[in-house]
């Protein structure tokens, strides 16, 4: 029903949400809560469940949120104690969820403010009941960035106040994080908590229905088996990233490719507390009959069995080692894993994952090889490790237990591309150790190159209407070729946000906006908000599924291929024919405050789980939008913040997860991201829509900016930035612009400088052509276009 969350979705999102709980501690089986358990929940977060971070990651309309209170009561669990639980709900009666200011983009509260309780209060519930839950609860996300200080990264002093008392008080205590973000893990096992912490369970954001999937886990109506999609330090000065990270203006990767675990497990293991891919369960398992084979391809299988006493399942991980070489590489890399069904207690299933040789490629932006701007695979030993998280991971055999290169192969030739034009130094493994080596600058003639490749002017087609198009009389450049230039600026503008043509409150529209392109019959195409769900105007309700993080961490791509298909038909049900997501960029650093609507500091999870939900949606007749392209790393000083990052971490990290979404999960649309790459607003930088995408990865869809985006000069570049700067947003090949005021794509009220560059020779009529065919081939696959 229109404006209706889909009801055959609730049960997959409470499923997703329970599957994506990470157990991080379990001592003296404190979890599951049994039958005769009498247990305490303490922390607001038990009774009010935050079910997503803030923005247009998290802004999506929803009638109720149960809490995880509720779940328990629908487990039929007993022990909750509900003279606590009374004191809590009058209590909040008069301390209501702070959810920001109404109609203020992003206000959401970080923290909300917590009862405070009395020493003889926590005794007198500690008398009554044998366990205690503590909740601890935070939101960040879009303008709102994690902050290191009490409240939002670590806790604040009346939290240390409450878990100190529970854990006086109470013999066994268990912690659960309902957080949009990895928080402060450092201080379990200080004095103060009294050695009482059983349990550590990490819920995220589990949507709608978080609060009633994290329920099932805390009874053992799901057995936990999330892992961690990022690695856990001790302390947040150990994250390389950390010296180079939140600065308003720049921020320079020093760290290069060692983000997350690859720089942990290659310099500094010792500095982990819960490293990536980990995540207990309530039963055990065994890997056995481990090995690899293959050569150009390669499979890698092991038996994994239940041994314990519960049903549960397991993630089945690989990785690879390759020689350190010239290049420098990490100490391990994902190259694969796999989910196992659902195992009983004694029973196995044999496992295999399958990848490519070339998929361990590395970049050469050096020609330190003798390979410059190639993929390359460096002579040497390389090793495959598989297991249940990256640290744990064993050998697989492999004949002699290695795949050994006689010489180093090309894998694939590519050519410079955002290479960085100011000097800094990255990190480097070698066999002795880390060292710090200049970053490769800047080689080739911007100008020179997109003045060499230039689009030609359509030669005039038949006269034909976009509905010949449509039905297969006439093709979309002889539709272009008649349309006057005035049209084509026109159309290269997006208008938003509530436009009256589309679907209420979403996020804008874009295609036929004026009179004359809707006379040649250009349907008008409806974007919504966002990755975790639709969002609509208020009273236009729809399905939250849980954040991209909580996606992450369930390692199962079968399940989210059965959300996203959810969602396909909630799009199908509202008129909206893209979906603004999967958001996809890479958890650089623990503060960034989007990193709930992005899946993982790893590039492949990343891939694979956007790509799963890009061909699941489009499986529904309808397109997905991956964003933000590229290095949207933190959200302090968003819109003109510049990252200064070598080719090889682009072409390895910050880029690979959307190569994946485009070569396998087959995207049309990609959205770019405010920031700027090496000096130049990802919305007008030719060399990343253009030479990388198009011209390398043979992307074939529409490039759209984000709201409001800041453009420079396409050759330039520069910290010089503006609105208006259009052309050159067209001639780097960025399609369309986002967003202009309603009603405004003909008048050009915001005065860009389309028609004078056109006039000025800056600009060729080609070039918007071009623009013009990317936004109407996409327009061909919405199912708009099919009520033309």
């Amino acid at each position: 029903m229109k404006g209706e969350a889909l009801e055959e979705l609730k049960p997959l999102c409470r499923k997703a949400a329970a599957d994506s709980a990470v157990l991080l501690r379990n001592y003296n089986d404190f979890l599951p809560l049994k039958a005769d358990d009498k247990t305490a929940l303490f922390g607001r977060g038990g009774y009010e469940y935050t079910k997503c971070g803030t923005g247009s990651g998290g802004n999506v309309n929803v009638r109720e949120t149960p809490s995880v209170a509720d779940g328990l009561r629908d487990d039929a669990f007993k022990g909750i104690d509900t003279d606590l639980e009374r004191v809590y709900l009058d209590w909040i009666k008069d301390h209501p969820f702070d959810n920001g200011k109404e109609g203020k983009f992003a206000s959401e509260a970080r923290i909300q403010e917590e009862k405070r309780f009395t020493e003889d209060e926590i005794a007198g519930a500690a008398k009554k009941n044998n366990k205690a839950l503590v909740f601890i609860s935070r939101r960040a996300g879009e303008e709102k960035e994690v902050l290191n200080e009490p409240g939002s990264y670590r806790l604040t002093t009346e939290e240390k106040r409450l878990i100190g008392l529970v854990t006086k008080d109470f013999a066994h205590v268990g912690l659960v994080f309902n957080c949009s973000h990895i928080m402060d893990l450092s201080w379990i096992d200080e004095a103060w908590c009294h050695g009482r912490i059983d349990a550590v369970l990490y819920a995220w954001t589990g949507g709608t229905e978080g609060g009633m999937g994290l329920a099932d886990v805390l009874v053992g109506k799901v057995n936990p088996s999330g892992h961690l999609a990022d690695t856990i330090s001790a302390r947040l000065s150990d994250n390389i990233a950390d010296k180079n990270f939140g600065d308003p203006k720049e921020n320079f990767y020093e760290e290069d490719i060692y983000v997350g675990y690859r720089y942990f497990e290659t310099f500094n293991p010792k500095a982990v507390l819960y490293p990536f891919g980990f995540g207990l369960s309530y039963t055990d398992f065994t890997l056995s009959d481990l090995k690899a084979e293959g050569n150009d391809e390669i499979s890698v299988t092991g038996t994994v069995k239940n041994t314990g006493k519960r049903a549960g399942a397991q993630v089945f991980q690989v990785y690879f080692s390759a020689p350190k070489g010239k290049l420098g590489r990490p100490e391990r890399e994902l190259i694969g894993f796999k989910k196992t069904k659902v195992l009983e207690p004694g029973e196995e299933e044999k496992v295999t994952v399958t990848f490519k040789k070339n998929d361990m490629a590395s970049y050469d932006d050096s020609g330190i090889t003798g390979h410059k701007s190639c993929f390359v695979l460096e002579k040497g030993a390389y090793e495959i490790f598989a297991g249940f998280d990256v640290r744990s991971a064993r050998e697989a055999s492999f004949g002699d237990n290695v795949l050994k290169l006689a010489d180093t192969v090309v894998v694939r030739q590519c050519e410079e591309a955002m290479a960085p034009t100011e000097r800094f130094v990255r990190l480097k493994a070698t066999d002795n150790g880390g060292i710090y080596e200049n970053a490769p600058l800047k080689t080739v003639d911007l100008a020179k190159r997109i003045e060499e490749r230039l689009p030609r002017e359509l030669n005039k087609g038949k006269k034909c209407t976009f509905k010949d198009v449509v039905e297969g009389r006439a093709t979309v450049e002889d539709f272009v070729s008649n349309l006057e230039t005035k049209e084509l600026t026109c159309l290269v503008r997006g208008e938003g946000v509530e436009n009256p043509y589309v679907t209420p409150g979403t996020a804008s529209a874009f295609g036929g906006l004026t009179r004359n392109l809707r006379a040649a019959g250009v349907p008008i195409g409806c974007c919504a908000d966002g990755p975790s769900g639709i969002h609509m105007k208020k009273g236009m309700y729809a399905t939250q599924i849980p954040s991209a993080v909580s996606l992450a961490c369930t390692w199962d791509l079968d399940l989210v291929d059965e959300l996203y298909k959810g969602i396909g038909k909630e799009m199908e049900e509202n008129d909206i024919d893209v979906l603004l997501g999967p958001g996809m960029n890479i958890h650089r650093h623990p503060l960034c405050g989007r990193n709930f609507e992005y899946f993982s500091e790893d590039p492949y999870l990343t891939g694979k789980m956007a790509a799963a939900a890009v061909k699941t949606i489009a499986s529904t007749g309808h397109e997905a939008v991956i964003k933000h392209f590229c290095a949207n790393s933190q959200e302090v000083g968003r819109f003109n913040e510049n990252n200064v990052i070598s080719e090889r971490a682009l072409r390895e990290i910050y880029l690979k997860g959307f190569e994946i979404a485009v070569r396998e999960g087959n995207a049309h649309s990609v959205m770019t991201s405010y920031n700027m790459v090496n000096g130049h607003h990802t919305s007008a930088f030719y060399d990343l829509t253009e030479t990388i995408l198009r011209r390398d990865w043979g992307f074939d869809g529409m490039v759209m900016t984000d709201w409001w985006a800041r453009l420079n000069d396409v050759v330039e570049g520069g910290f010089e930035h503006n609105l208006t700067d259009v052309r050159s947003m067209v001639r780097a090949q960025n399609d369309i612009y986002m967003c202009v005021d309603i009603g405004t794509a003909e008048t050009n009220e915001r005065g860009d400088n389309l028609e004078k560059s056109l006039e000025e020779g800056k600009l060729t009529r080609a070039e918007l052509e071009q623009c013009a065919v990317h936004i109407l081939d996409f327009l061909l696959r919405l199912p708009v276009s099919k009520k033309c």
